[in-house]
């Protein structure tokens, strides 16, 4: 059986499996596993988390402002807060206060770190991509493995139906005294023998579909039915690709090299807020108070109003700091050290994310190259071992061999055809796998 002849035969397959199934394109496969996978969503919340990081980085430029009340009974020898003198005596006292302080300078520590965490954002932003990419290919390999099954399930049974012609066939002659019984018995083995393995084709199947669906976490369904509008002998075979075109293009987009890429840019915009630490650090600070106490006492040994004390004692202030780092053990210096290393690391993790990149597409290119080939001897193949086949059958209905030449030139078309199958559908993936890298919109992901 021919490629082309296989989807035929699919298409009538599936279609007498069942018509109130939902019948499911890749594209909805990828977008129904991107919705409903929870690593996905796993790591949309660290783009979350990231997203929020540099939105409080950019807030760390507002003034710090912080109020402060208190409330005290004091009993025994204590110092009177009106007069400052130690007095043994009972009372109640309050003091209020606000104070804010902003930062002018710290050797643009905080303005770096906003740069930092904006690029950790993007890198997250991309890191989410990537996870939908991996899956996409999962689902994408899920996908055509069922296809594949199914194409065993399709070939096994048009043998099984050959076994069943040639066991009716051998039955009349038996009956007629023609053949003797010995021959029925080998066509009953062969047809319970391609009957065992249509069973283990479609237990392969189901294992399959079970995977495809853990894939795109459909839990509510133990079954798929995918569409078969899919014919790998359809597509341009090209193998005419450069390397260095496609690594181009890859380049520019693929997730986990701009990921890496972003948090390069992150380490070292680190590096210089870290070395901001080394330089001294300017702010301004204000502030108000007042205060309240039962000891505060007018000329008639009264206690003076609470609204009054609070405006007899408001207070003000404001003024700037200046903070120079003297020595901290050298544990600034030390930081940046540690941080120059981290820079480091991240430019190498670039050039080995670039490295694989490369060598993946070397390999999918090369691939590609072998599979164009190999499809098209195995091509000839099928179509040789048909033809052998044939005469072997018409040879075998004559008399002219037994039964074991016949089931040998039978196993032998079915494993041409299952090999057929199995490389014109890894040439499939691979040249998607290949559009993918060079740009092109292999799945519908947002």
């Amino acid at each position: 059986m021919t490629i082309k002849q296989y989807f035929t035969a699919l298409i009538f397959f599936i279609s007498v499996a069942g018509f109130s199934q939902k019948v499911w394109t890749l594209d909805e496969c990828v977008a129904y596993a991107i919705e409903h996978n929870l690593q996905v969503k796993n790591t949309t919340h660290n783009k979350d988390a990231g997203k929020e990081t540099y939105r409080q980085s950019v807030r760390d430029l507002l003034p710090n402002v912080t109020g402060f009340s208190n409330y005290i009974y004091n009993s025994g020898l204590i110092e009177d807060p009106q007069t400052g003198v130690l007095v043994n005596n009972e009372f109640y006292s309050n003091r209020y206060s606000l104070n804010a302080n902003i930062d002018l300078f710290q050797g643009f520590q905080k303005l770096n770190t906003i740069k930092a965490s904006k690029f950790i954002y993007k890198a997250t932003q991309e890191d989410v991509v990537q996870e939908k990419f991996l899956l996409a290919f999962r689902v994408m390999s899920a996908f055509y493995d069922i296809k594949f099954n199914e194409g065993l399930v399709a070939n096994s049974l048009e043998q099984q139906n050959i076994s069943q012609s040639n066991y009716d066939l051998v039955k009349k002659q038996v009956e007629l005294g023609i053949m003797a019984k010995a021959d029925l018995y080998e066509a009953e083995s062969n047809l319970l023998g391609d009957k065992l393995l249509v069973t283990q084709n479609k237990n392969l199947l189901s294992l399959a579909k079970l995977t495809l669906l853990q894939e795109m976490n459909l839990t509510e369904e133990n079954d798929i039915q995918l569409q078969t509008t899919l014919n790998p002998a359809s597509e341009s075979l090209n193998n005419n690709i450069s390397i260095d075109s496609i690594y181009q293009v890859a380049r520019g987009f693929v997730p986990l090299v701009k990921s890496q890429e972003f948090r390069v840019y992150a380490a070292k915009k680190q590096l210089q807020a870290t070395r901001g630490g080394l330089y001294p650090s300017i702010s301004l600070i204000a502030g108000l108070s007042t205060r309240f106490s039962e000891t505060n006492l007018d000329d008639n040994d009264d206690i003076i109003p609470f609204s009054d004390q609070v405006s007899d004692n408001f207070a003000r202030f404001a003024g700037a700091q200046i903070n120079i780092p003297i020595s901290l053990g050298w544990s600034n210096h030390s930081r940046v050290k540690q941080q120059k290393i981290a820079y480091k690391q991240a430019k190498t993790n670039l050039d080995i994310q670039e490295q694989e990149l490369f060598q993946l597409l070397q390999q999918l290119l090369q691939t590609n190259q072998a599979l164009i080939v190999e499809y098209e001897q195995s091509n000839k193949r099928v179509q040789a071992q048909e033809l052998a086949f044939n005469i072997a059958q018409k040879r075998y209905e004559k008399g002219l061999i037994n039964a074991i030449d016949l089931f040998q030139a039978k196993n032998l078309y079915g494993v041409t055809q299952n090999e057929n199958l199995q490389v014109g559908l890894r040439l499939k993936v691979n040249k998607s796998t290949i559009d993918f890298y060079n740009g092109l919109p292999i799945f519908n992901i947002n």
